[in-house]
């Protein structure tokens, strides 16, 4: 994860939104999973800084398994 970029969150937007309106035949499952990325991109610094952070806590102390 880099810096905020307002533009860069909105090229994420536009490529879900695309891969949703070029996708009618998409699962619903999957449908609903992209749907709900779109809906949780950050849209200004302070939110996407606190997704940010909350990520590498859980990493540094662990609690993420792969």
């Amino acid at each position: 994860m880099g810096p905020f970029s307002e533009e860069k969150q909105f090229q994420r937007a536009e490529s879900i939104k695309a891969l949703l309106d070029d996708n009618p035949q998409l699962d619903p499952l999957y449908k609903a999973m992209w749907e709900k990325k779109l809906q949780n991109l950050a849209l200004n610094e302070s939110h996407y800084n606190f997704r940010v952070k909350k990520i590498y806590q859980k990493l540094k102390k662990g609690l993420w398994v792969r």
